[in-house]
């Protein structure tokens, strides 16, 4: 068993930090704001995941001020919108580093859609979708990080993924990162333990 403090790792063994890959799978935080300027922008987050469900309640960390943490904190809104195999390669595209001001939803070849509740729109083919209101936003000790929560006051799912009252998520396929510079993974089966 190796056991190294994280600025102190063997760099011979371990070359490549793998922090990422330990807290795998993560669930991709595609998020979609609106600043202040009326500029939309749409970035995929590596670290995001929802942490509370009463409230229905998600997080996004930016590594700095990105245009993603400050329209969010401008406005106080933002979308998550699901990143499936099918979307893959334009949430890909998402990532790209683009002048403020330009789009990412244009750049990737997505069509935006209105969102109901929120000023932010949505990606339009994403088949799953949480409108949220920011709830809170943390600068985080000793770095740049900036997280972001957000109650989700709205919910848009694409009723064909809808299976026997419950949302069939090998049907949607939801992509994941799992570590490194671009590993990801699919969901696509699933089994069952049920709480003794």
């Amino acid at each position: 068993m190796v056991f190294y403090e994280p600025d102190r790792r063997d760099r011979e063994l371990l070359p490549h930090d793998p922090f990422k890959a330990f807290i795998a799978p993560r669930p991709i935080g595609w998020v979609s704001t609106l600043g202040a300027s009326g500029a939309v922008n749409l970035a995929p987050y590596s670290y995001f995941n929802a942490v509370c469900d009463t409230p229905p309640t998600v997080m996004f960390s930016s590594s700095g001020p990105k245009d993603s943490a400050t329209f969010a904190r401008e406005g106080g809104e933002f979308v998550w919108n699901m990143a499936t195999w099918e979307l893959r390669e334009p949430m890909n595209l998402s990532s790209k580093e683009l002048a403020r001001g330009d789009s990412e939803f244009e750049f990737a070849g997505l069509e935006t859609a209105p969102s109901r509740l929120v000023a932010p729109p949505r990606v339009a083919a994403a088949p799953v979708a949480l409108e949220c209101r920011v709830s809170q936003v943390v600068e985080v000790a000793d770095g740049p990080n900036i997280v972001t929560f957000g109650q989700v006051v709205g919910v848009h799912v694409d009723e064909s993924v809808i299976v026997d009252g419950r949302v069939d998520l090998t049907r949607i396929r939801p992509i994941a990162r799992c570590g490194y510079r671009g590993d990801y993974t699919v969901v696509d089966s699933l089994f069952e333990m049920l709480r003794p």
